[in-house]
């Protein structure tokens, strides 16, 4: 089990232009809240959560925040990043309790996709969710979801109600009766086959039109 730690500090400066200083001496505004307490503004160095969120554990981990020296376990809600620069604007951290179920994203992680019996047939993997949401209790929390493509069928998905969780894990759209026939990933007909196929059928249609209009021209040929 990876471990990742961030130090902050508390801010009481807060509002556009204090978050514009914060950015320009390489700093990030963020804000601590969850577990019925009040929400806390904080700073954190940016390079340092940078770095951190190179590592793809970090977005479904629980971690150490070390604020003014004082560790809180929380996770990560929700970050948002400069449109063009590498650079972090803010960061939201919610608290957590180990005795109560949390709700979070991880990534799907596709094993097999080469070895695949519909890709060995021609077909090419479709990734229509690359992240499934969950809840669970922090200590159940997986770093990601494997789906297997090794026996899927050219034409055939994996739908959100055949993913194999992890024991103590559920499905947030199967505790909130939302639809779990919903496809995961595909194995399709690559788009420049179909086409291919589509012109062939075509031309196999206008050939055939073509004949029939012959045959037809000749009885009444043989008629006059």
């Amino acid at each position: 089990m990876k471990k990742f730690e961030l130090v902050a500090e508390s801010r009481s400066d807060v509002g556009k232009g204090a978050s514009r200083r914060l950015r320009r001496s390489n700093k990030i505004p963020g804000v601590v809240y969850g577990q019925g307490q009040e929400a806390l503004s904080i700073t954190l160095g940016h390079d340092d959560v940078f770095h951190q969120l190179e590592n793809e554990a970090f977005y479904s981990h629980i971690l150490t925040l070390k604020l003014d020296n004082n560790p809180i376990k929380v996770v990560l809600k929700d970050l948002q990043r400069h449109p063009y620069k590498r650079r972090l604007l803010h960061i939201d951290l919610q608290r957590i309790n180990e005795s109560e179920a949390l709700t979070m994203r991880v990534p799907i992680h596709f094993i097999n996709e080469a070895k695949s019996v519909g890709v060995k047939s021609g077909g090419m993997v479709n990734h229509v969710m690359n992240d499934v949401e969950i809840s669970c209790l922090p200590g159940n929390l997986p770093e990601y979801i494997e789906v297997d493509l090794l026996n899927l069928e050219l034409g055939s998905s994996i739908h959100l109600n055949e993913l194999k969780l992890p024991e103590g894990v559920e499905l947030y759209a199967a505790l909130h009766d939302e639809n779990l026939d919903a496809p995961v990933v595909s194995i399709v007909m690559p788009r420049a086959v179909e086409e291919e196929t589509d012109t062939e059928a075509e031309e196999a249609e206008v050939k055939a039109a073509a004949a029939a209009k012959a045959d037809e021209d000749e009885e009444d040929s043989d008629d006059s």
